[in-house]
């Protein structure tokens, strides 16, 4: 059992010094748009079901009990990208897509004009590799998002960060059209 522990402990140990390597020198331009796409579509979701109820959310992230209810009629309107409140990931990647910067850096505008608001940034994966490993990378894809809100002024307490890991799967299923949906972060905003 010794043995199983030491491993998990030089696992977990490689994923954070993986990370935390993978982060620290990003090329600044790469947040502002410049780098290549190679994503599951643009900020606009298109080729993700159209937007339809998946598992029993919306996956857009307009859950109606998130404090969304408070908010202008611009997070209701599709072609505003504040609408989209989901930003996807590659497998096991925690580096935010380009066709995702643009709904990063309206999120950050709307938080800057309301120092008020607060959100949680909840990170998720898919149900591949250990339950750790995923309450990890879950983090991870968080912490790329506030990086990035950060970086365009957001203050720091005007952002939380969770992660669920694969406990909470917008698809079910063991193929990749539901996977690509579950690797995410999903931004919820709270109340007033």
């Amino acid at each position: 059992m010794k043995l199983n522990d030491t491993v998990l402990v030089l696992a977990m140990s490689a994923l954070l010094l993986t990370a935390c390597a993978d982060t620290e020198d990003k090329d600044p331009s790469l947040l502002d748009g410049n780098q290549a796409g190679t994503g599951i579509g643009d900020a606009s979701t298109n080729g993700l079901n159209n937007g339809s109820e998946i598992g029993g959310s919306n996956m857009y992230g307009s859950n109606s009990g998130d404090g969304a209810s408070s908010l202008g009629p611009e997070f209701s309107d599709p072609s505003n990208p504040l609408s989209k409140r989901t930003i996807y990931f590659m497998l096991d990647s925690s580096q935010v897509q380009q066709d995702f910067v643009a709904v990063i850096a309206a999120h950050s505008t709307y938080l800057l004009a309301n120092p008020s608001q607060h959100i949680t940034l909840e990170g998720h994966g898919d149900e591949r590799g250990s339950r750790e490993y995923n309450i990890a990378l879950g983090e991870q894809r968080a912490k790329s998002v506030a990086s990035m809100m950060k970086i365009q002024g957001v203050s720091d307490s005007q952002i939380s960060i969770v992660s669920y890991g694969e406990e909470k799967p917008a698809a079910f299923g063991n193929d990749e059209s539901a996977w690509e949906l579950n690797r995410r972060v999903e931004i919820d905003y709270q109340g007033k």
